[in-house]
């Protein structure tokens, strides 16, 4: 067996191992919804905990397919305005232990024919990234409108400014400005969104701010 078949065979037991544990998850999450209701205890964010935790795990699914198939995009006409609002909500784990603020305006919308997931994974990525550069206390802007024909959806944070060097690079496989970072978010996120007839760029990195952009036309 060569390197390539062991590589296949590792990223199938994996990928096997995963998905047994994701219904696991499935399974109990419905448990708990069930008992829940039955109790008759109403919990706005116990509600959206269990939303947000099922909504993951559709994602993390749909990431397992792209182990098979090398285009495993299924773009369907979605909701901008749907799509930005729920990213905002997945994300907002991310901020637990500090004290930051997404705020989330989306002017008008219309809609755009994508990848649910695979768009919703990139956007809260990009959410989750401007989190992570902020050191304990901040606020992630996110703002949206569609005009001409293109929905434009821009996310800022006020935290650690990208190093004006290092700005031109941040799209390319395998660079990171975390210690810990493995160099794929932001590379897969782009290649994800050119799949899907959509633009990722960074507009700016200051030291009070940093923008990216996400461009995707709106059928007409």
């Amino acid at each position: 067996m060569n390197d390539t078949e062991i590589l296949r065979l590792q990223t199938r037991c994996v990928s096997h191992e995963i998905r047994n544990h994701i219904s696991i998850c499935e399974m109990y999450t419905e448990i708990l919804r069930k008992n829940l209701e039955r109790d008759g205890y109403q919990n706005p964010a116990a509600e959206n905990a269990l939303e947000c935790i099922k909504k993951s795990l559709k994602i993390i699914g749909n990431s397992l397919l792209d182990l098979k198939a090398i285009n495993n995009i299924a773009p369907q006409n979605c909701n901008f305005k749907f799509l930005a609002e729920e990213a905002v909500n997945l994300a907002q784990a991310y901020i637990l232990g500090k004290n930051i603020t997404i705020n989330c305006f989306i002017k008008n919308t219309g809609t755009i024919f994508v990848d649910e997931n695979k768009f919703l994974a990139c956007l809260v990525n990009i959410i989750k990234n401007g989190i992570e550069a902020i050191d304990i206390k901040g606020e992630i802007n996110v703002t949206g409108e569609v005009k001409n024909n293109v929905a434009h959806l821009k996310i800022s944070n006020n935290g650690k400014m990208i190093p004006r060097e290092k700005q031109k690079e941040i799209f390319k496989q395998g660079f990171t400005t975390k210690t810990t970072g493995s160099g794929l978010g932001l590379h897969i996120c782009k290649s994800n969104l050119l799949a899907q007839n959509a633009e990722l760029k960074l507009n700016k990195s200051t030291k009070s701010v940093t923008e990216f952009e996400i461009t995707v036309p709106v059928i007409v």
